[in-house]
């Protein structure tokens, strides 16, 4: 017979579980996007705590999915072959010869390493990149340096998504895991596109519930270096005001967060990759991590002498 005592060792499991009860009824069903980067993409316990998060996300009744880039992977691969590495205005000038190992990289080594972490919890996983059913299509993009726009050779900005593919595997349910790559409208250029960048767009274009973005610092610094109070929570005019002051690391992060929530998206979170299962505790637990952004509150509706808009009350 097992004794009480034995019997109230799970008791910790069950009270996590009730926890978590309001978060998945709220977010059953909804569409979740994650930007997958930063130390847990190099990090074998994180990428494996990751892998879990999101199979967990499918087996809890949401729709996930991946976003990701490969920026160390890409730099020891161009090390590699002797290729140098250069960044204008913080972004990757990419050659058409740096274009082909950026290609190689993402849907060849990075993509094919997390949908094989995925699928073994079960045939979930499918990989694609932005050139796949014209997912992604993007234009050149400059950089300002000083002011003065800088060629980056194959970068690229995004112009539209056709989300169809991704909307049809997740009624699948399949987990699609995406490589920021584009094509150009006219399919003459490839392009390498920011994957914050790329995961916001596409969480727009899929209606998404939530935007998480994984990044190497525990959130939104309230006022960095000189305090490491993390913002929990602001509305996209306050992050509006932030941006111009904002370190370069954390501008596209904060800028995908802020187009995600003005296009429909719900929030948009920063967390810490670092922390293993950061995204369960963001999305199931009362306390959360990292920082929140939501839309603003709607204005209030102008009042005249006899109600709302004149009307009578």
């Amino acid at each position: 017979m097992t004794s009480p005592t034995r019997k109230h060792t799970a008791l910790p499991k069950a009270r996590t579980l009730i926890e978590a009860l309001p978060w998945l009824t709220r977010h059953h069903g909804r569409t979740v996007v994650v930007k997958f980067g930063g130390n847990a993409m190099v990090d074998e316990d994180l990428k494996a705590a990751f892998a879990q998060d999101v199979v967990f996300l499918r087996h809890a009744g949401l729709r996930p999915v991946v976003v990701h880039g490969g920026g160390p992977q890409i730099n020891a691969q161009l090390d590699r072959l002797g290729l140098t590495s250069e960044f204008r205005g913080g972004l990757r000038v990419t050659t058409p010869e740096t274009m082909d190992v950026v290609r190689m990289v993402l849907a060849g080594q990075v993509q094919r390493e997390l949908v094989g972490l995925l699928n073994r919890h079960g045939p979930l996983a499918v990989g694609l990149t932005g050139e796949d059913a014209r997912l992604m299509t993007a234009t050149k993009r400059y950089a300002k340096v000083d002011g003065a726009p800088v060629d980056l050779g194959r970068v690229g900005d995004i112009t539209g998504i056709d989300p169809g593919a991704v909307t049809a595997l997740l009624d699948d349910g399949r987990i699609p895991v995406i490589s920021s790559i584009a094509r150009s409208a006219d399919d003459d250029h490839v392009y390498n596109v920011n994957a914050d960048t790329a995961a916001a767009a596409l969480a727009a274009a899929l209606g998404a519930e939530t935007l998480m973005v994984l990044t190497d610092v525990e959130g939104l610094y309230a006022d960095w270096p000189a305090s490491d109070e993390v913002i929990s929570r602001l509305t996209e005019s306050e992050l509006e005001k932030l941006l111009p002051d904002l370190a370069s690391g954390m501008v596209p992060k904060m800028e995908g967060c802020l187009y995600a929530v003005r296009n429909g998206v719900r929030t948009a979170r920063v967390i810490d990759g670092r922390v293993p299962h950061s995204i369960l505790l963001e999305i199931f637990t009362d306390e959360g991590i990292g920082t929140m952004v939501v839309p603003d509150p709607p204005a209030p509706a102008a009042t005249g002498p006899d109600g709302p808009e004149g009307e009578p009350t």
